[in-house]
């Protein structure tokens, strides 16, 4: 990782998470119509269990099973969510945005590099490094870089 900050990590998470985000009613009526195949497997990224399902599919048992994982698929599903914020946050270098951690808690803190390096005062992100010139938002007085067009807190534009 460089030293240079990028400007408006929030956005690029927001970005990033829309592009690998599972819903949970897909996931339920997956279950639920094509679980004897196992496609609510493939469709958290379990292949191992999908394959097991589809190598099962003429007994009547990934039926039944696929029929009682649809009460569980919601949990699944946010759990797989949780898991891939984590890591697009930590690949970003910041903390998960609050609220995205269910059910699973992760704690991604990286700590300031380089000559100079502060922490920024959290409010939902602790421990991203800012180094050089420092600007605050006027409305949640969060710390950003300076140059950013919008607040890395609230979005409120600089």
């Amino acid at each position: 990782m460089s030293g240079v900050p990028i400007p408006n990590t929030q956005a690029m998470f927001y970005e990033q998470f829309e592009g690998v985000r599972r819903d949970e009613v897909v996931g339920i009526l997956l279950a639920l119509f094509l679980g004897t195949f196992g496609v609510h497997h493939f469709y958290l990224r379990r292949t191992g269990l999908g394959i097991l399902y589809c190598v099962f599919f003429w007994t009547s048992i990934p039926t039944f099973l696929g029929f009682i994982e649809c009460f569980f698929m919601p949990g699944r599903v946010r759990e797989f969510n949780a898991i891939q914020a984590a890591g697009i946050a930590a690949a970003l270098g910041m903390n998960v945005p609050q609220g995205w951690a269910w059910p699973v808690t992760v704690n991604v803190t990286v700590p300031p590099t380089g000559p100079g390096a502060t922490t920024a005062p959290a409010a939902g992100f602790v421990g991203m490094p800012l180094t050089g010139p420092q600007i605050t938002c006027s409305r949640c007085q969060r710390t950003s870089v300076a140059g950013s067009r919008f607040c890395s807190g609230c979005g409120n534009a600089l």
